[in-house]
């Protein structure tokens, strides 16, 4: 199965469109969104063709293929007009005997880790910048921003594949990547 993974679109129509034109031409089977969908929230400057009812419309459309765990910038209300889960805190994806905890980075992240067994991935978005790393004991792993990439990244998502993590641009250009199966 090929996941296709982005984060913090931030009610970006025009970044969402990019998103999901990339989704399309990776041939994923599912996506899986981070959270911070539809709103910018106080800390960042509004996104290009900031849009969240055009967000709805697109993504709702897809909403048989969508999974996604609560951003910071998640509300009651942004699940009262998405029709795919959205407040849930995380996602757990097995991965050939290791644990994927997928979730937005707001309270878990490497400084405050979930439960994990030795070899198990943190997978978040939340901080904007990408990452792909093994650490001593787990793999972090962070798709970076759709819409609102920091620290001079650009605009990235990333697919999951066959053990392989690949964070992309928009074009579907590789930025970095990470297997997964070590010693598995």
């Amino acid at each position: 199965m090929k996941i296709f993974i982005a984060s913090d679109i931030h009610g970006s129509a025009y970044y969402c469109r990019r998103m999901l034109e990339a989704y399309e031409r990776e041939g994923a089977d599912r996506l899986l969104l981070l959270g911070d969908i539809l709103y910018h929230g106080p800390r960042n400057d509004l996104p290009r063709e900031y849009a969240p009812k055009e967000v709805i419309t697109l993504l709702n459309q897809r909403r048989d293929e969508i999974y996604g765990v609560r951003g910071n910038c998640e509300a009651q209300v942004d699940q009262m007009v998405l029709q795919f889960p959205v407040l849930a805190d995380y996602c757990l994806i097995p991965l050939k005997g290791k644990m994927i905890y997928a979730t937005h980075g707001h309270i878990y992240n490497e400084n405050n880790l979930p439960p994990m067994k030795e070899g198990d991935v943190l997978l978040h978005g939340h901080t904007h910048v990408l990452k792909a790393e093994r650490q001593e004991k787990y793999f972090l792993l962070n798709p970076g921003s759709v819409s609102i990439p920091k620290e001079g990244n650009v605009p990235s998502y990333a697919v999951l594949e066959e053990g392989v993590f690949a964070i992309k641009d928009l074009q579907g250009g590789k930025i970095k990547s990470l297997v997964l199966e070590e010693n598995v």
